[in-house]
């Protein structure tokens, strides 16, 4: 541990189930961490949890359809900490009764299609403006965005979303080639399905069905995400930069009849023949 020590970082969207562990990965890191979200009242325990546990954060309130918001996020980060190096770009307007409007694009509401990328994408590029300045001046800024397996893949609902991280996908690569020189890193994280303990006790056969695609043995956690963050905000990853790195238990990586023959093949490996 330590390798974010004296390292200032913004998680937006910290109060949710992977800002908030990535929160506080951070801060067991050593880094100095802003834990930021629409939902003050979340982001404000997170920050206190961490605060308890012998780490530095505060929390502050983040509107990412709000341009006005994202400028004084930014600047109450330096007037409190001084400086800036790590930007994780997590928040996304994820709410379920938002999300069932996200359907067909035959059936697309614009509404939905334009919130959609006035937060994921348009909040995500101003997070990314506003924070250059800093991050080019520490000589060693590192952004870390959220996207998600959607926007690598086809799927029957959730169009916009998809689109709007696919978006997100391509600004990084943007990014990462404007600014490099500079000194600035930018990479993408892209998570499998992660599961809250809610959802599993909610919904068993559905997180069966997925965990069947999967080449892991279980679907992820939020400090599986949590790890990837720390790698990237770290000189760790001094070399790593325009990359979509794949957080998801393989289940982009692999045909989908995998699943369907995993029987047949274990069958095969324990001495039996293919295709009994």
């Amino acid at each position: 541990m330590g390798r974010l020590t004296g390292r200032t970082a913004i998680v937006t969207g910290g109060g949710g189930g992977l800002g908030s562990a990535s929160a506080r990965r951070l801060a067991e890191e050593g880094g100095q961490v802003v834990v930021a979200d629409i939902l003050l009242d979340r982001a404000q325990k997170v920050a206190s949890e961490i605060r308890a546990t012998g780490g530095d954060a505060i929390a502050m309130y983040l509107d990412l359809g709000d341009p006005d918001s994202i400028r004084k996020l930014i600047d109450d980060t330096l007037a409190h900490y001084g400086k800036l190096e790590i930007v994780f770009n997590n928040g996304a307007d994820t709410r379920p009764e938002f999300l069932e409007r996200d359907a067909g694009i035959r059936e697309m509401d614009m509404e939905v299609w334009d919130h959609t990328f006035q937060v994921n994408t348009r909040g995500t590029m101003l997070m990314i403006k506003h924070s250059l300045p800093a991050l080019i001046k520490s000589g060693d800024g590192a952004i870390i965005n959220t996207s998600s397996g959607a926007s690598l893949l086809g799927d029957l609902a959730r169009s916009a979303y998809a689109a709007s991280k696919a978006a997100v996908n391509t600004l990084t690569l943007y990014v990462a080639a404007q600014y490099g020189k500079q000194g600035v890193r930018c990479n993408v994280i892209s998570p499998g399905m992660v599961p809250t303990e809610t959802s599993r006790k909610s919904q068993p056969e559905l997180i069966k069905a997925v965990t069947r695609h999967h080449l892991t043995p279980d679907l992820g956690d939020p400090e599986d995400i949590a790890a990837m963050v720390a790698f990237l905000a770290s000189s760790d990853a001094r070399f790593v930069t325009g990359q979509i790195m794949r957080v998801d238990g393989g289940v982009t990586k692999a045909f989908a009849h995998v699943a369907d023959n995993r029987d047949q093949f274990e069958a095969y490996v324990a001495g039996g023949s293919w295709g009994e």
